[in-house]
């Protein structure tokens, strides 16, 4: 009998162990296909945000995309950050990614009327995300050791306001509901960047980058640009087929290829300076970034649907073309967080000149408004600028190379 209740305690504790605490987490870990299956289950949301901007190209179809995008975001980096500090391979953690899985399933459902008849649904649904959120941190702030019990806590506190808030905004009109959702994600974002930067010591905030978080972030950019692929088909399933069509679908394609290749060329899968203010930075850019990326997906099945047009749409024109100039300038500001920065400023500094100038004229063609083929294709020779400059200046002076610079 102690024999067995003994095998049973050992496998008690191989299945369901306690979070690891600040620091013990592995610096050398591949990702694993439960986090993978997490992150698809995110991009879903994302996706159907996307969808909903794509029917909705306005201003008012924007600040909804930009409040529901970021709220979704803020609660992936959630989850993502206290699998990487705290998580574990064992039955413990595939239930605690489960629970959000559960409550991220519905919310997806809720999210293309969430500025209307659902928006009621959708704020009970994201305020269950975010208490659910706050408990995980809870639990594992329990094993903390003192120097950071407070900035868990400061962080668990907010979480939970963020949840009763959010909940809270059921009761709201719709219009209020939405900027409410708006403030509040912006409010989330402000005290995350208070708390890391001021409570958390430094050298903790530092080593919270690791390989595998680096590949997460990655892997997240990927899959939107893969929903975006599915946005050009489906924009092409659904028009008549003919030359021009095509020729619009494909070159949409390729923009989307171009924003890959910006953020992989010069700043995907490296890690930030080891400092507080280069980690925040690289982790918060990631925001704009792929809300830029997954803005112009949206933005690219309208240019299909309207390919035989002599002018782009106002609003198609400018969201595919601000999101362009956004991903260029966004790119290089993560890049300026990189270690690699400061070891290949031959590089980088003339680099981020020219992103920053090929930005400019990415908005000047949304400006001009030019048929859809031509916008597609001024957009896809602008993504091609830095990366023949990157080229040139391997050829010229032996700068390291600008698509793998740590070889």
């Amino acid at each position: 009998m102690t024999s067995r209740q003994e095998q049973w305690a050992r496998l008690r504790r191989q299945l369901w162990q306690p979070p690891r605490a600040h620091g013990e987490q592995p610096r050398e870990r591949v990702v694993g296909p439960l986090e993978l299956f997490y992150d698809l289950v995110v991009v879903v949301l994302v996706a159907q945000a996307a969808q909903h901007l794509a029917g909705d190209l306005d201003w008012h179809g924007l600040g909804l995309f930009a409040a529901v995008f970021t709220l979704v975001w803020i609660a992936w980096l959630n989850g993502s950050l206290h699998h990487e500090l705290h998580g574990r391979e064992d039955a413990r953690g595939r239930i605690m990614f489960l629970l959000q899985i559960l409550v991220l399933v519905p919310l997806g459902a809720f999210i293309p009327d969430a500025g209307g008849a659902r928006g009621f649904a959708f704020a009970v649904d994201a305020g269950v995300l975010f208490a659910v959120l706050a408990l995980l941190w809870l639990l594992a702030a329990r094993g903390d050791s003192p120097e950071y019990r407070r900035p868990s806590m400061l962080f668990v506190t907010g979480t939970a306001v963020c949840a009763a808030v959010l909940g809270a905004s059921a009761v709201l009109p719709a219009g209020p509901r939405v900027l409410t959702w708006g403030l509040l994600a912006l409010a989330y974002l402000v005290g995350f960047t208070v708390v890391i930067g001021r409570s958390i010591p430094e050298r903790a905030v530092a080593l919270s980058v690791t390989d595998a978080l680096a590949e997460r972030f990655g892997l997240f950019i990927i899959i939107v640009l893969g929903e975006n692929v599915t946005g050009v088909v489906e924009g092409l399933a659904h028009e008549t087929s003919n030359a021009l069509t095509l020729a619009v679908g494909l070159v949409a394609v390729v923009v989307g290829f171009g924003s890959w290749w910006t953020y992989f060329d010069f700043a995907g899968h490296r890690l930030p300076r080891p400092t507080r203010a280069s980690t925040l930075q690289w982790m918060l850019v990631h925001l704009p970034l792929t809300a830029a990326v997954a803005a112009m997906g949206a933005a690219m099945v309208d240019l299909v649907e309207y390919a035989h047009e002599s002018r782009t749409p106002a609003a198609t024109a400018w969201v595919l073309c601000a999101g362009a100039a956004v991903v260029l300038c966004m790119t290089m500001v993560l890049a300026s967080s990189l270690q690699i920065w400061r070891t290949t400023q031959g590089l980088y500094r003339p680099l981020s000149r020219t992103c920053v100038a090929a930005a400019v004229l990415c908005v000047a063609v949304g400006a001009a408004r030019p048929a859809p083929l031509v916008l597609g294709i001024a957009l896809a020779l602008l993504f091609g600028i830095p990366w023949t400059l990157a080229v040139v200046k391997r050829l010229s002076d032996d700068t390291e190379p600008a698509t793998d610079p740590t070889s």
